[in-house]
């Protein structure tokens, strides 16, 4: 069986992002089951036409030419293109091979109102915002998002969101991205609350650094680095004198434990985000048993695992999360959950049956 993975970034090269965090992991484990896996990606710096990553064959494209992807598609010859959030690469896998099976994972359905949000908190610039927006989301995608032989949702706050944007005559299914989880945890004995993302405006990383300050009892680790080196270093500038504050910078997980680790001393992960999908990182913390502090509640992991600042008071929630043993109790239901519908065996088994019943 041979699989091509499109999507806007794979985790490399300099782009450590969610889908392409999702793309890697789920590429990787199905080569390791002996899958043919491919993907199509646009070109980033410091990366070949053609690389070899986990066993993944990488075709990189340039993204000033998206066309130029269509023969790198071709020469994938999968029996099915499945893309890991809908782009204009779903269009142009759809345009070069018709006649395959195409599969579309909705990991970040954004309304206006999200790209609006993009837009007053841009990671990099307003440019790069209107880019991405001018490439994922225009009438080709959604056409092609509705001619797919399957859809499926990473998230289930994501299934009528998606059915709506792009006019699906059904629900997408409910399809777990692959996270892989310790077989053991050993909790810090002193409370650890942990911050893990990049730190860019839509981040908001200055209230967990802010919940440091306020907490100096307490000990703050931040995993992350920003794509805006200005933003980064003033943030950094500004709080890195905090004793009790640790900012780590980028930690890649695919080749190095220090992410895993870190959760599992952690007691608490604060998501500080203005909007969400749902994040790996709520995923991996619930299944390294830390408790889930955040003003977003997508799929009821704040609620339910941990405590829901829906009114921003993050430093009400921490005290309530660190008092008695509440965060122990939360996070114990995260992780049984998490871990009973996330790992790798339960999610690649999925995605490995939906695609022989449909290459069948």
């Amino acid at each position: 069986m041979k699989i091509c993975l499109i999507s806007v970034e794979i985790f490399a090269w300099g782009k450590y992002g969610g889908f392409g965090r999702s793309t890697r992991m789920l590429g990787r484990e199905l080569v390791k089951r002996g899958v043919e896996v491919t993907a199509v990606v646009p070109r980033r710096a410091g990366q070949n036409p053609v690389e070899d990553l986990d066993g993944i064959r990488v075709f990189g494209f340039d993204p000033r030419q998206p066309f130029s992807a269509l023969p790198l598609i071709r020469i994938a010859d999968a029996d099915l293109y499945h893309s890991q959030e809908p782009s204009f690469g779903t269009y142009l896998a759809r345009r070069a091979m018709p006649d395959r099976k195409h599969v579309v994972t909705f990991r970040d359905t954004r309304n206006l109102r999200d790209w609006w949000l993009e837009f007053t908190h841009p990671s990099l610039n307003h440019l790069q915002v209107l880019s991405n927006l001018v490439f994922e989301d225009n009438f080709f995608v959604h056409s092609a998002v509705r001619q797919a032989d399957a859809w499926y949702a990473a998230a289930h706050l994501l299934i009528p969101k998606a059915r709506k944007k792009y006019g699906l005559p059904r629900d997408p299914r409910f399809l777990p991205s692959p996270i892989p989880f310790p077989a053991r945890v050993q909790k810090s004995e002193a409370p650890l609350v942990c911050f893990v993302g990049r730190l860019d405006r839509r981040k908001r990383p200055q209230i967990f650094f802010d919940l440091a300050e306020q907490f100096p009892e307490i000990r703050f680790e931040a995993v992350g680095a920003g794509r805006d080196p200005v933003w980064d270093g003033k943030l950094k500038s500004r709080y890195e004198h905090l004793p009790n504050l640790k900012i780590r910078g980028f930690v890649n997980q695919f080749e190095e434990d220090g992410l895993s680790e870190l959760l599992g001393k952690s007691w608490v992960l604060v998501n500080t985000s203005v909007r969400e999908g749902l994040p790996t990182s709520f995923i991996e913390a619930a299944g390294h048993g830390c408790a889930i502090l955040s003003e977003m509640d997508p799929d009821g992991f704040a609620s339910q695992f941990g405590y829901h600042a829906a009114d921003g008071d993050f430093a009400k929630g921490l005290r309530c999360l660190l008092r008695g043993d509440n965060w122990r109790r939360l996070a114990s239901a995260g992780m049984d959950y998490a871990r009973a519908t996330f790992s790798l065996e339960a999610s690649i088994n999925q995605h490995i049956t939906i695609y022989e019943r449909l290459t069948r």
